[in-house]
């Protein structure tokens, strides 16, 4: 593990633009049938879960890896999206479905996180995401830095010490998971209900 954040702040404040009720065009990995990823999550899940309510446990539906935002549903032309897509499809089409591993965990000062190795294959996805997203709007935006390709497995929901999650983590003896990539999801986001859930808009097969 790397080095231990001294204390968790809660991950749930309302961001710039959020709000209950809105939406956000986004393009994640999700992990629907990967029976391998939801075992470990599961295993996480079991020994996080005395912590109680500080920290959210991502339920299997909604694990998924964080790659490259749009803009919010009333910010963007639906037509803007659609394009988009199209533009999406020719460049994954070209980048092949690949296998990844998740694992072992990190401590993040607002989560408990996965890390995807190796990291190339899903900054490929992402960099062809913007590449289409560039094409059509002129700009993307988020950074193209900085990018660390993971999976949260929960959120912290308050703010506190860091040793209760430490501790309980140091009790598990598990493998990293394995996952077959082959799609990309473009998604419609929110976070009303103090998890990321969203409705699928497209999924895109890579090459």
């Amino acid at each position: 593990m790397t080095t231990l954040p001294r204390s968790m702040r809660n991950h749930w404040w309302w961001r710039p633009g959020w709000s209950v009720g809105r939406r956000f065009y986004t393009w994640h990995l999700t992990f629907q049938g990967q029976h391998d990823v939801h075992r470990l999550a599961a295993e996480y899940r079991t020994v996080l879960a005395p912590l109680g309510p500080s920290l959210t446990l991502i339920p299997d539906q909604w694990l998924h890896l964080t790659m490259q935002g749009i803009n919010f549903i009333d910010k963007v032309a639906e037509s803007d999206v659609r394009a988009i897509l199209k533009a999406a499809r020719a460049q994954l089409a070209a980048v092949p479905a690949f296998d990844l591993q998740l694992g072992p965990e990190v401590i993040d000062p607002e989560a408990v996180l996965l890390p995807a190795h190796p990291s190339e294959p899903v900054q490929a996805v992402r960099d062809a995401v913007r590449t289409a997203i560039s094409d059509v709007l002129g700009e993307v935006p988020e950074s193209a830095d900085g990018f660390r390709p993971h999976m949260s497995i929960a959120y912290s929901a308050a703010d506190g010490p860091t040793a209760p999650i430490s501790k309980a983590l140091a009790t598990l003896d598990t493998r990293p998971a394995h996952a077959r990539i082959t799609t990309a999801e473009l998604i419609v986001i929110h976070r009303d209900n103090f998890m990321y859930q969203w409705e699928p808009y497209a999924s895109v097969p890579l090459g």
